[in-house]
């Protein structure tokens, strides 16, 4: 729940003579989410702050308007919450467009409802700001301005940056429960075109306790992680799985496009310092942030993280300048030649391409670099293997056979890179499932001479 707050920035009474100051601007522009949306016209492109920054008071009073408006596209990467902008009585005012997909948005995208873009994260910031995607208006949820008049992007800098940057409008949720974070995160509060002053908390995703697979999994990525290594980790079991794999290990760094909990745990254990990385040396470097509260008090004023926009963090040639880069992506299956399907059930699109590609290249260009794809090896408690003789139809691969190097499920590690579809065949076989080998074999056989 967000509640309205009052604003609260610095009293600003100006001496005579001199010019009004940011705070006496920002008040005057301070109105109710409501009163906001007048800000909004037909015919335009509306960017909405993702992850756990989505605005949760902005889009619902969004999405009160939009009923009076005509062709409106929202855009946003994955939004977390409520999206009822892609609601079936809204067609012909609101179609949505995802760039990653997100539950709150599946259903819509699959039914013809709401657009999904195939499209690296690295990517998307220029496509805001070449006019190759125009945003009219953002809708953003902010930090309180410090004593100079600059707000923190919060949990997500990620593409609002530049979505904010390219805008005509900004529109944005003054919220003291967003943490400050700092690097390359800030808007001044000149830059807004109207505010509303909100107390709202960041959506909260405290991680699971993982299974026996996912332990397994983990274990296994650990034993390919050196001391030294700089790490992308993302969010889920899998990711929390390794972090908790990986308290043995000394001097580890972070570059990723996002963190969770298992990071927090590292650095506190002393795990995580960063003193073998060669840029932002000591520094936990990244895009956005979901977790628990604990990740948002972490990151809130922490001179030890800095989050960037994604095209930096995503950028391949940042990436490949710390040496020994592991980095560790998820599939949703994989097929014996080692093509990795990623944003796909199918022809149902599932998620999005999202960065993988970027740090899997970034990675794989690292000196010692090792790209990982972890995955179970099985879905629906056991019943499909997700270790596949060929891909179902209409899957979208997000990792071709040729960047791919390292595979890893609860049975072991496949290392693909070089390796011929024969070679190939029989390493993913050996870590599939049991009860699945027999059929890869047979398949593998009469394909490849495996």
């Amino acid at each position: 729940m967000s509640r309205t707050s009052d604003v609260r920035f610095p009293r600003a009474v100006p001496a005579k003579g001199r010019p009004v100051t940011w705070a006496a601007r920002l008040r005057a522009k301070t109105t109710g989410a409501d009163a906001t949306m007048d800000a909004i016209s037909s015919g335009q492109r509306v960017f909405i702050h993702g992850a756990a920054a989505t605005p949760r008071t902005l889009v619902q009073a969004f999405a009160a308007r939009a009923a009076d408006l005509r062709d409106v596209e929202t855009v946003s990467i994955h939004t977390i919450g409520p999206a009822p902008y892609v609601a079936p009585e809204l067609a012909g005012h609101v179609r949505h467009r995802a760039l990653f997909t997100g539950a709150n948005v599946r259903a819509a995208v699959n039914a013809g409802r709401a657009d999904y873009v195939p499209v690296f994260l690295s990517d998307i910031p220029a496509l805001f700001t070449d006019g190759s995607l125009p945003i009219d208006v953002a809708l953003l949820n902010l930090s309180p301005p410090d004593e100079h008049g600059y707000c923190s992007f919060g949990t997500s800098v990620d593409v609002a940056k530049a979505a904010a940057e390219s805008a005509r409008v900004v529109i944005a949720q003054i919220n003291p429960a967003m943490p400050r974070a700092l690097g390359d995160s800030f808007i001044h509060a000149d830059r807004l075109t109207r505010a509303v002053a909100v107390d709202e908390p960041p959506h909260e995703e405290p991680p699971a306790p993982p299974t026996d697979t996912e332990r397994q999994i983990g274990e296994h990525i650990a034993g390919l992680v050196e001391d030294g290594s700089t790490l992308q980790l993302g969010i889920g079991a899998i990711p929390n799985a390794a972090a908790v794999a990986l308290l043995t290990k000394r001097d580890l760094g972070i570059h990723t496009e996002m963190f969770s909990d298992g990071v927090v745990d590292l650095v506190e254990a002393g795990v995580v310092t960063g003193s073998a990385k060669t840029i932002h040396r000591g520094k936990v470097i990244s895009s956005f942030v979901v977790g628990s509260r604990r990740v948002y008090r972490f990151v809130h004023n922490n001179p030890g993280v800095e989050l960037h926009p994604i095209d930096y963090t995503n950028d391949t040639s940042i990436i490949r300048r710390n040496p020994r880069m592991v980095t560790i992506n998820s599939a949703i299956e994989v097929d014996l030649t080692g093509q990795v399907v990623a944003d796909s059930i199918g022809d149902r699109v599932y998620s999005g391409v999202g960065g993988q590609m970027d740090f899997m290249r970034g990675a794989a260009l690292s000196p010692g670099g090792k790209p990982i794809i972890a995955l179970p090896s099985t879905a629906k408690g056991g019943a499909v293997s997700r270790i596949v003789p060929t891909l179902q139809p209409g899957a979208g691969v997000v990792t071709s056979r040729a960047h791919v190097h390292y595979i890893v499920t609860e049975h072991g590690v496949a290392y693909l890179h070089g390796r011929s579809l024969r070679e190939r065949a029989r390493a993913l076989i050996a870590i599939a499932s049991p009860a699945f080998r027999d059929d890869l074999a047979r398949f593998a056989h009469d394909h490849y001479g495996a």
